[in-house]
């Protein structure tokens, strides 16, 4: 991949895109419901104004992808684009199918909040992953008010549990026109995630080494729901009821940061 030289500003670093065959399609808006089975009561939509698009971004895919690619616009510092994700410790399950389920769930219930265009990186968990800079540009074409990306956790230590937050470090030319608007969301998510799940809260962690980050040109968080590594979580990650938990945690964060930005 051809690199031009390291870029002083968002306006610039918006020029330059690598090349978009093979990315994922920017999908419609699903008009169909996942079964519901919810624990939750019926919601009215909430009143809005104008629509807003919410870029979810369900982490990894089937199989890993080694190749490399620069951590920002210009960097010589190259990271893989997709180790793979973990796998949980009991049972076995894919994280990439653990984020997908809860990334279907979260389209439905951002849809019927109403006023919310749901785009999705991926709707299957099939392939190699198209890796991090494609997925940023999912979300920086679709013009994302936010660009939500769904992982879960591990850990060597079977031991350490929790849920958090990831959101971009300043890093000028990079990530200094989205960070400010990324920690609100990171504020507005984190408390509601932990608070749906009830796992201990790991907290907020500013990361500057996030490929997906540095070259999103709109808000974007990354929540880590849990450790696949820690037994218990991995056990209640592979139930619906927890997925839906985690999705409604999510949704509840979203509209609240929407809220807070004027958006609903």
């Amino acid at each position: 991949m051809p690199i031009r030289p390291k870029m002083s500003s968002r306006c610039s670093r918006a020029k330059w895109w690598p090349s978009l065959s093979g990315l994922v399609a920017l999908a419609a808006v699903a008009t169909s419901s996942i079964a519901s089975g919810a624990s939750q009561p019926a919601v009215s939509p909430a009143p809005h104004t104008t629509t807003v698009t919410i870029v979810i971004d369900p982490g990894h895919d089937r199989y890993a992808n080694l190749q490399t690619e620069p951590i920002g616009p210009g960097s010589s510092t190259y990271k893989i684009k997709d180790g793979g994700g973990t796998s949980g410790v009991v049972t076995g399950q894919r994280e990439a199918s653990v984020n997908l389920r809860i990334a279907l769930r979260l389209r439905t219930l951002l849809q019927d909040a109403g006023g919310i265009r749901v785009v999705m990186t991926r709707t299957t968990t099939c392939c190699v992953s198209i890796g991090n800079i494609a997925r940023a540009t999912i979300a920086n074409r679709a013009g994302a008010a936010l660009f939500l990306r769904i992982h879960a956790d591990g850990s060597t230590d079977h031991s350490v549990a929790g849920t958090s937050t990831l959101y971009p470090a300043t890093h000028v030319g990079w990530t200094d026109d989205i960070d400010g608007r990324s920690l609100k969301a990171a504020k507005a998510i984190q408390p509601r995630l932990v608070h749906a799940l009830g796992w201990p809260n790991r907290g907020l962690v500013a990361r500057s080494d996030i490929t997906g980050f540095n070259w999103a040109n709109v808000p974007a968080v990354l929540v880590e729901v849990g450790f696949l590594t820690n037994p218990t979580e991995d056990r209640q990650l592979a139930t619906f009821y927890k997925a839906n938990k985690a999705a409604w945690g999510l949704r509840n964060g979203v509209v609240a940061y929407l809220k807070a930005q004027g958006l609903r």
